[in-house]
């Protein structure tokens, strides 16, 4: 079939609003994250809904402990706070957006564990947290994990504490939500009667609503937040740690937990040591 000039324009439309489209569903940049820094820019995931660690404020901003970590590092790297760009990480899919390469770091309350650094690498810790309870204020049936039994807990799809419930408690009646403002949204409502994630995202949720939830202050596990890279960039690793253990020695790591965490009752814990294997 002979192809006017007309037709020739059009199909030329189509392909360009086609390549428009593909870039705008969110495809990965085939850049390093430290190629993206020397051009002063990063895109780092954080949590939009925890407070005190990762929060999207309703003006737009972000705060707490994770953004801080991450304004921190970045600044190391070279990249200034206003050309970051912040991304919403599900516990779920953090893996995928490391490798994906549509985020080029993870602060986002994520946990070291061995499964994950199947697919994606750590720099820190940069901070040691503890899986605990959330209960409704009234609540004196739940004291610990022990007595979850029958019990309603939720907790994050894709998340740590969501597998140690279901593996060493299965005698709770555990629920996953995309999110922890959906539990807790649905303990307000008396839903569910336990929330669990770690005691320092715990105690966000607490200090939002005095009165109405408290902590079990009985902490069942130890994790390890790290900050999430893509796999075998040992480069960048070096970097992030030497930047975590900069933020440690200047007093900034301590003064961005005494600002976050003002009126949860926790106190500032020990620094963690940086892993450097």
């Amino acid at each position: 079939m002979r192809i006017n000039r007309a037709m020739r324009v059009g199909i030329g439309a189509a392909a360009l609003v086609m390549a428009a489209t593909l870039t705008a569903c969110g495809g990965g940049s085939d850049k390093s994250a430290l190629d993206n820094a020397k051009d002063g820019k990063l895109t780092i995931g954080i949590k939009f809904d925890q407070p005190g660690l990762g929060l999207r404020n309703t003006d737009g901003t972000y705060s707490g402990f994770d953004v801080d970590v991450a304004k921190y590092v970045a600044n190391k790297l070279g990249v200034k706070p206003e050309n970051l760009t912040f991304k919403e990480s599900p516990s779920a899919q953090r893996e995928t957006l490391i490798e994906n390469g549509q985020v080029d770091l993870v602060v986002a309350t994520y946990s070291i564990t061995d499964k994950r650094k199947e697919k994606v690498d750590f720099a820190g810790p940069y901070y040691i947290a503890g899986q605990d309870l959330l209960v409704p204020a009234a609540n004196t049936d739940i004291t610990g994990p022990d007595s979850l039994a029958g019990k309603k807990v939720c907790s994050v799809k894709g998340s740590t504490p969501a597998q140690n419930i279901e593996k060493n408690y299965p005698q709770a009646q555990l629920q996953t939500y995309d999110t922890y403002s959906l539990c807790i949204e649905a303990m307000r409502n008396g839903a569910i009667d336990a929330v669990t994630t770690d005691n320092v995202i715990l105690a966000g949720y607490a200090a939002q609503a005095p009165g109405t939830f408290k902590l079990v202050n009985k902490k069942f596990t130890t994790e390890k937040y790290g900050i999430g890279l893509k796999k075998g960039d040992s480069e960048l690793r070096g970097k992030v740690n030497d930047a975590i253990q900069a933020m440690i020695d200047d007093g900034s790591w301590k003064a961005a937990q005494e600002k976050n965490f003002a009126g949860t009752g926790f106190a500032v814990p020990e620094a963690p040591v940086v892993d450097r294997y």
